[in-house]
């Protein structure tokens, strides 16, 4: 791609972004990390807040200390198109995946000023000329679909435009990296069975990009091998830098690079940084009493979470990674094979640790600013930001 076309695809144009600024970015100099961060389209292939509306949680409320995300932060941030994950352990099925797709379809109608339902890559457009939060789905999970291929489709007809093949658990046709890295399945059992291949199939023809995060190395090999689109890493980083079953060996990423999909970072602590572990426990280890006194007065996992967050601020922000573990994943993809194959799928609300300076979805701008400050050029920037993840999802519609 040229970079005359890659601009006008990257970038909002020079209208949108003047009212956007007017006033507050200081439009005309142009090379403040500010004013690239907001021309560029910011796509993030992966939010879980989705579940907290479904108990819910109102986005149009200020949710800071509760969540992640709302919509006044998204805007902040300058998200431009958010996928929201429909996602269950393994015991969800279709029919808690349509509840969650009705939820936000419901939110989305109770704000039609700062939300737009997006099912494609001109709709994607179309918000951001608005000004609205393009808000589109992605299916983390192939158990949701009950074994039916019908229903994928019928995913598809209410919105999804991705599915991760598999969560943390196996299906019957396809096994994850959880299940492959323990021996649970043993090698013989591994990967795409033919109803998976017929899967990766239809989703190509529907136009639904292949997700392949969580996904055992067998199944990734086996799609790669199917599909005839660009696959769609949502939220996983580097197992070289990282070693955790889920992140991708350097072979993948080439391969991921070869077909012309891309990988879109996870802000995971513990997928980002090889020692978060080793602080994570100690701090619980401390803190134990306390913790399993209010286990005994059935406060929830989040709960104690954000208390202990609250009483010992300091220490919490010792065991998180610092803002450099995120690029350093990110500069590895690009030194392999190029700056066209990474982006961003945060996993905000899905996560209990990001690192530093990443505290919800209004700090994406900090990410701009670090590029910025590594070298990375204003083109380089569009294309990490949104454009390379734009790149693929247009590449998979009909």
């Amino acid at each position: 791609m040229n970079s005359i076309i890659s601009l006008s695809i990257l970038r909002k144009s020079a209208l949108t972004v003047a009212l956007a600024s007017a006033g507050t970015l200081g439009y005309a100099q142009a090379q403040d990390y500010k004013s690239i961060h907001q021309k560029a389209i910011l796509v993030d292939t992966h939010n879980d807040v989705l579940i907290s509306m479904l108990k819910g949680i109102d986005i149009s409320k200020d949710l800071r200390g509760k969540t992640h995300s709302d919509l006044a932060r998204f805007k902040q941030g300058g998200v431009d198109a958010q996928f929201f994950s429909v996602w269950s352990d393994e015991n969800g099925n279709f029919k808690y995946a349509k509840l969650q797709i009705d939820t936000l379809k419901a939110v989305i109608a109770r704000n039609p000023e700062q939300m737009l339902f997006a099912t494609s890559h001109s709709d994607i457009m179309k918000a951001v000329e608005q000004g609205k939060l393009a808000s589109l789905i992605g299916v983390e999970g192939g158990h949701m679909i009950d074994n039916d291929i019908k229903k994928l489709d019928e995913l598809y007809k209410n919105g999804a435009r991705y599915m991760t093949l598999t969560w943390n658990n196996s299906t019957p046709w396809a096994t994850s990296a959880a299940d492959e890295t323990s021996g649970k399945v043993p090698r013989s059992k591994r990967g795409l069975t033919k109803y998976g291949k017929q899967v990766v199939q239809r989703m190509n023809e529907l136009g639904m990009m292949v997700d392949l995060s969580h996904v055992g190395e067998r199944t990734f090999w086996d799609a790669m091998a199917v599909t005839k689109k660009p696959v769609l890493i949502s939220h996983s980083c580097v197992h070289k830098i990282a070693p955790v079953p889920r992140n991708l060996k350097d072979d993948q990423i080439k391969a991921i690079a070869k077909n012309g999909g891309v990988i879109q970072l996870n802000f995971f602590s513990g997928f980002l940084d090889p020692e978060f572990d080793k602080r994570n426990n100690a701090f619980r280890a401390k803190h134990k009493a306390e913790m399993d006194s209010l286990r005994a007065l059935n406060w929830s996992g989040s709960n104690i979470a954000e208390h202990l967050r609250k009483k010992y601020p300091e220490e919490v922000e010792q065991v998180r990674p610092p803002l450099s573990i995120l690029f350093d994943h990110l500069d590895y993809i690009v030194k392999l094979v190029g700056v066209d194959y990474v982006g961003m799928g945060s996993d905000f609300d899905g996560v209990t640790s990001t690192p530093r300076q990443l505290d919800g979805v209004d700090d994406f701008p900090v990410i701009t600013k670090e590029l910025l400050a590594r070298g990375y050029s204003e083109e380089d920037i569009y294309k990490i930001m949104g454009g390379n993840a734009l790149r693929v999802f247009k590449a998979n519609e009909k």
